[in-house]
């Protein structure tokens, strides 16, 4: 075959086939074929588009590109959850255990944050001694014992991923749908689970501004799943405010504790329950999801998973009298408490100011090199709709002297108090 001709069919719109697009990848992983021919593929592909086949046998490529893990010794169905990223979203900390205790095999790969997004792999680091690095066999073994693992991907995981975004991020091709989804789904189908929740967010504080693009991403990410033999669910959650109250990584696993031990906050019990709920009918461990909904929720608040976080921390090495006593996980920071300087109603957050926000006090990274500060955020002491009194704390802010000026400023800025009092529709729509 020859580049070029796969250049020019693509750029007048034609469907590629399997051996094209497995050719390709193939050449560009062992160097064959140099980064301006692919460059130029890339912007075909982002003008032109491709066919949910298409998209599929570039995830498959992808997938195929390096190691493909196999979880058969784990017993019973695997599954996992993938969310798009947003500003607060502590969600895999808290499934983990969850769907531990009610049964299922939570077998899941993670990764680091980058820019205003938080990376569970981070979240977990600020526990002391926990190990995100544990060997393939461990992995499997604990997810067997206890019901569930979360560790850091393979290095050997979708290379050609690694490299195509790379050239995606400096090309102008990063926002094509199905060069995200083939991203995306290749390292999931990589990772070895049979079923799979896919959390697509959208709004300002998402990759998705507005939902119709989500809609798109969502549903072609499902059929490439489906064609790829797997269960699959995609549910579309907004992120015009944070999830949660705490944005930035020690104070997202106390959330994530205080969610387990009852007290969570309306919207994460919602989205939690809700990817619960799909992940227990899919492990064939409830008949409908509305009962593995109720299930969820009703765990959530009666705290009976809880031990399991703890057994999980202590699986990978985490010290447990540190996380026994949460506070530990703010005490190696200042606070600022900001109060409101008017009465009224939360009308709406900026999401993505606010994740910025914490970037400046150093809870995020720019690029993938940068050094964070584990045990800097900012938590939101009201949301979207409550009532907040003039001389009341709005927020706090962690810190420790970076940044705390611009943040300040930042967030008090993303959120606007009105005189309405106004509601937020969380989950928008459901796809499988």
């Amino acid at each position: 075959m020859n580049v070029i001709d796969i250049i020019n069919k693509k750029k007048y719109g034609h469907e590629l086939t399997n051996d094209e697009i497995s050719f390709v990848i193939k050449g560009y992983t062992k160097g064959l074929i140099p980064d301006y021919q692919i460059s130029a593929l890339l912007m075909a592909i982002y003008f032109k588009g491709m066919t949910d086949l298409e998209a599929t046998y570039l995830t498959l490529a992808m997938r195929d590109s390096g190691d493909v893990l196999n979880l058969d010794e784990i017993k019973g169905i695997k599954v996992d959850k993938h969310s798009t990223g947003g500003v607060g979203d502590k969600v895999s900390l808290i499934l983990a255990p969850l769907v531990a205790t009610l049964g299922a095999k939570l077998a899941k790969m993670s990764g680091r944050g980058l820019g205003h997004t938080g990376g569970t792999l981070d979240k977990l680091e600020s526990i002391k001694d926990f190990k995100i690095e544990i060997t393939f066999d461990e992995f499997k073994d604990q997810v067997n014992k206890i019901g569930c693992s979360i560790i850091g991907q393979s290095g050997d995981i979708a290379p050609a991923d690694k490299l195509l975004y790379a050239l995606r991020d400096v090309t102008g091709t990063v926002d094509s749908i199905p060069l995200i989804a083939a991203s995306i789904m290749s390292k999931k189908l990589a990772s070895g689970s049979d079923a799979i929740v896919l959390d697509v967010k959208f709004g300002n504080g998402a990759f998705m501004k507005t939902k119709e693009e989500a809609i798109k991403l969502a549903k072609l990410m499902v059929e490439i799943g489906k064609n790829a033999g797997k269960h699959m669910t995609a549910i579309l959650t907004s992120m015009e405010e944070p999830l949660g109250h705490k944005i930035g990584n020690s104070l997202e696993v106390y959330e994530a504790i205080e969610t387990l031990e009852g007290n969570g906050s309306d919207d994460l019990n919602e989205v939690v329950s809700v990817i619960t709920g799909h992940l227990l009918l899919d492990a064939k461990i409830v008949k409908d999801f509305k009962e593995g909904y109720n299930l969820a929720l009703t765990t959530l608040k009666n705290k009976s998973a809880l031990p399991k976080f703890y057994e999980f921390i202590k699986a990978q090495h985490g010290d447990l009298n540190f996380i026994k006593d949460k506070n530990n996980l703010l005490k190696n920071s200042k606070m600022l408490k900001v109060a409101s300087k008017k009465t009224g109603y939360i009308e709406s957050m900026d999401a993505l100011e606010i994740g910025l926000a914490a970037m400046k006090l150093g809870a995020g990274r720019a690029t993938k090199d940068d050094e964070i500060d584990l045990f800097v955020g900012i938590d939101l002491h009201k949301k979207i709709g409550d009532k907040v009194l003039e001389g009341e704390t709005l927020y706090t802010l962690y810190h420790n002297n970076k940044g705390l000026e611009e943040a300040e400023e930042i967030t008090t800025s993303a959120i606007q108090i009105g005189q309405r009092k106004k509601s937020l529709k969380l989950i928008e729509e459901t796809i499988n």
